[in-house]
């Protein structure tokens, strides 16, 4: 797919020399590499949206237990225990975010944003703001577009998938889209929107992918939820203009550095980090020998 833009300060000297907001050269992107009309770009943006709720509602209401007994209705629990860490919202959306990955790792139907491994991020972070603050879908959808903006020069400047950059780069770009989505929502101009992805891209700098028996399940579901609490939190952060000191793009280059420079161990192929523990190392073989015992059967 050809590039939208080089740099996020590309990005904004374009909108602000054309005068046009920031989701308006990604919807022009869309119309032209789809070779769709704006309204069946919107009608995409709106199909995409009711997945993310759909599987929020999926994750929440119907059983989420995967086939290797990793994942077993988080979601759920989370979003009825009577206790709340900090309020009903915050729980909410850990509840959320959770139970749209968990949907994923029991094979139901989700929207990669970016990756299918980040898939909850997106989805809890926008229903819950939804809910808290009244907004329109049509906002939403804006705060699509942009998201689908940063995905796309994170993607050309430090890689979107755990093969290629560690965790950092999935669910760390995941809630760099959410954060940006967030402040635009709020109504933040461009620089916030950008230091909203500068900060998210601080916290999340460095973390490794390390699936237990290389399955996208642990611990990649419990930091679906983590990634948006923390898109949440730089978002605030971001939306009363307190600086991230270093811009946008140099944080998104040092993601790519640290993701070059990272082992491969630690980037998806469950050699390293919790993959390797005793315990995981333990599920491992028990998922392996499960799956031999599937494959035996079906062919007796």
């Amino acid at each position: 797919m050809a590039v939208l833009f080089e740099t996020f300060l590309e990005w904004k000297e374009y909108c602000v020399k054309k005068n046009i907001p920031l989701y308006q050269p990604v919807l022009e992107y869309e119309i032209r590499e789809k070779e769709r009309t704006k309204d069946e770009i919107q009608t995409a943006l709106k199909n995409a949206f009711l997945v993310m709720k759909d599987a929020v509602k999926t994750g929440l209401h119907e059983d989420m237990t995967s086939r290797s007994g990793m994942i077993e209705n988080g979601g759920k629990k989370v979003m009825k225990t009577p206790i709340n860490v900090l309020s009903e919202e915050f729980k909410l959306l850990v509840a959320r975010a959770l139970a749209a990955k968990e949907v994923n790792s029991c094979m139901g139907r989700v929207v990669a944003a970016p990756t299918a491994g980040a898939s909850g991020i997106l989805p809890g972070v926008l229903v819950t703001l939804q809910e808290l603050h009244n907004i329109e879908d049509e906002k939403i959808y804006e705060g699509l577009l942009i998201a689908a903006g940063i995905a796309l020069i994170m993607e050309k400047k430090s890689g979107i998938a755990g093969a290629v950059g560690g965790c950092q780069a999935e669910t760390g770009t995941a809630a760099a889209m959410s954060s940006g989505a967030v402040v635009h929502c709020l109504g933040g101009d461009i620089d916030m929107i950008f230091n909203a992805v500068a900060i998210t891209t601080q916290c999340m700098l460095g973390l490794v992918c390390d699936p237990v028996a290389g399955l996208v399940e642990v611990p990649c579901v419990v930091r679906n939820a983590s990634a948006a609490a923390i898109a949440n939190s730089s978002a605030q952060i971001a939306i009363a203009n307190v600086s991230g000191v270093i811009p946008v793009d140099e944080c998104v280059d040092a993601m790519g550095e640290v993701g070059q420079s990272m082992e491969d161990r630690y980037k998806e192929t469950a050699l390293g980090g919790l993959a390797a523990t005793p315990t995981g190392k333990s599920i491992s073989k028990k998922v392996l020998i499960s799956d031999i015992d599937i494959i035996d059967s079906t062919e007796e």
